[in-house]
């Protein structure tokens, strides 16, 4: 009986690598911006967006004033309800800090309207539904619930000095206690 020649098992090359290069995000000094947003010591971003009444609002109006700019997820909700009511019971205490207070997130002038008016809230909302301030403020991030992964604003709040400069974040906001942090600030 003739041997059996064994097949030889087929070389495999491997696939070429394909080395992929990331385009730089646009810098600032380190002490200015983080990969979460601008710090403290850097030029707050300017904003021009409408309130929930409608009128145009932007940083500049408050050229000389403190601003407590906090950047909640959604109007109505639990979180965001308290936090609000939160400012709303504390603003005459922000106000002798000479310090104005504003919210904003992506919710329409029209919810606003309707947060601010079922809360009795005394400060403006800012509307961005376009999320140009979310962004500049680096609060517009990849969020994850239940694995599913999903784009919206991480709860934010800057403290903007009388110049115009950021003088505190507040990054990733735990509610409770959290408007008693920002007063201790101003002190």
């Amino acid at each position: 009986m003739p041997a059996v020649k064994k097949a030889s098992a087929p070389t495999i090359k491997p696939a070429a690598k394909t080395i992929v290069k990331a385009k730089a995000a646009p810098s600032a000094p380190a002490t200015e911006r983080s990969a979460y947003g601008p710090q403290p010591g850097a030029k707050a971003p300017a904003f021009k967006l409408q309130d929930d009444s409608g009128k145009t609002v932007s940083l500049s109006d408050f050229k000389g004033k403190k601003v407590i700019l906090y950047f909640y997820p959604k109007d109505s909700t639990p979180g965001c309800t308290t936090e609000s009511c939160d400012f709303r019971d504390n603003v005459n205490r922000f106000a002798k800090s000479g310090a104005a207070v504003l919210g904003i997130s992506g919710d329409s002038v029209e919810s606003h309207k309707k947060f601010k008016a079922k809360h009795g809230l005394n400060f403006p909302l800012i509307s961005d539904p376009d999320h140009k301030a979310l962004e500049a403020y680096g609060v517009w991030q990849e969020k994850s619930l239940y694995g599913r992964k999903f784009m919206g604003i991480v709860r934010t709040t800057y403290i903007i000095d009388e110049e115009g400069r950021i003088a505190k974040v507040f990054p990733k906001v735990k509610v409770n206690g959290h408007v008693d942090e920002v007063l201790a600030f101003l002190k």
